[in-house]
């Protein structure tokens, strides 16, 4: 719950950054365990980290355009802000282009996946063409897009039919997106053509069916094919004419999977990282000044996910050291260790209480003594008459 608490306090952080250069705001060290995150089984931290992956790369306020998915005929009406891409920009997607469209792929393959998902990826693959996209991204974001389509349509990962649906009339709200911002006319019509024939024939396909209250899904998928398809060869050779990398268009995109990917799924983010708070660490000596608090930013959210990301190693081993030490040490050992440690707590007990239970003032301070000596009154606390008025 901690871990949940801390990607809503990035996200809230997010929601009013700014962001200048990608490369500082999303490096490495920040966006590979965010980006694990998607990963997870649980369903509302994966839409958490897709939210913060929105909010940071959306910095012409155009995400707002994009809160749903739809079909649209012409998206002058949206008034979309887009610059060109800069230098850093370049180098950000050169650097991390592939690991972003991985996790994007591997997102639609989530079988809890519900449509705020689906909304949220359509968002992020949108900002994705407009804040960052040169010439080669367009042409990978294109091969993502059939790939969904594929992935889809073979169901090797046996999705529910809600998901299959879901997948396509994503695939086909981006591409109709897509082939508009590359205003080439010959890819438009090949779109167009089979949104069109998706509407007559198919349309559980299309967003306006699937993206609702009561999606109009039907109980099984069998034989899609021909017209309601987006052919790769098609928008190839369209896209080919324009002066677009045919080559690359028309090698079939496949994820490059890591080690991450091809271990078995982690069931929380709980088992991903953990904030196990030592008894010993409360034992370290008392600072005698208290450092001022440290103000909330983006930066110290971010830091503190990236941080916390390197303690599994270490609570994994710390945790497998004390099972094996209870499964093959001697009794009379483990008897000695925890009376140590019993040992070592009423020690620090009894100097709490030292220091707390001190003897109060006398009212001047001091008593008389025989022959003009005086001494201190040492009554313990427990021993103090106390008026009735003041015992609760």
């Amino acid at each position: 719950m901690i871990q949940v608490m801390l990607l809503k306090s990035l996200l809230q952080v997010t929601t009013g950054f700014q962001t200048t250069n990608m490369l500082t705001a999303l490096p490495s060290s920040f966006l590979d365990p965010l980006l694990s995150f998607t990963l997870m089984e649980d369903g509302e931290i994966r839409l958490l980290v897709l939210d913060i992956l929105v909010s940071l790369i959306d910095r012409h306020d155009n995400q707002p355009k994009f809160t749903s998915i739809s079909i649209i005929s012409d998206i002058s009406v949206l008034k979309l802000k887009v610059d060109k891409c800069s230098r850093q920009d370049n180098l950000f997607m050169k650097k991390h282009s592939q690991q972003l469209y991985r996790h994007i792929y591997l997102a639609c393959k989530e079988e809890n996946s519900g449509r705020p998902h689906f909304e949220t990826l359509y968002a992020l693959l949108a900002l994705i063409s407009m804040e960052l996209a040169n010439e080669e991204v367009v042409v990978d974001l294109i091969r993502l897009a059939l790939a969904m389509q594929d992935l889809a349509l073979s169901n090797e990962d046996a999705l529910p039919v809600y998901n299959r649906c879901a997948v396509h009339a994503l695939s086909a709200a981006y591409l109709n997106l897509i082939c508009q911002l590359t205003t080439v006319p010959s890819f438009c019509q090949h779109v167009h053509e089979v949104i069109e024939m998706r509407q007559k024939e198919v349309p559980f396909m299309l967003p306006e069916d699937v993206f609702i209250e009561n999606p109009r899904v039907p109980k099984s998928l069998d034989k899609l094919e021909g017209d309601v398809l987006f052919l790769q060869s098609k928008i190839t050779e369209v896209l080919g004419g324009s002066g677009y990398n045919t080559d690359r268009l028309a090698t079939p995109y496949i994820p490059q999977l890591t080690d991450e990917d091809r271990l078995s799924k982690r069931k929380s983010i709980g088992e991903t990282i953990s904030l196990q708070v030592e008894v010993e660490s409360r034992n370290s000596p008392e600072k005698e000044e208290r450092t001022p608090a440290e103000e909330i930013t983006f930066e110290t959210l971010k830091n503190a996910i990236v941080d916390t990301i390197g303690m599994e190693e270490q609570e994994r081993e710390r945790r497998r050291l004390v099972v094996e030490r209870f499964q093959k040490a001697p009794f009379e050992e483990i008897a000695a260790h925890c009376g140590a440690r019993a040992t070592s707590l009423q020690s620090k007990l009894n100097q709490i209480f030292e220091i707390t239970i001190r003897p109060p003032p006398s009212p001047s301070g001091t008593v008389t003594a025989g022959y003009g000596q005086t001494q201190s009154r040492s009554v313990p606390v427990y021993e103090m008459k106390f008026p009735d008025l003041c015992v609760y």
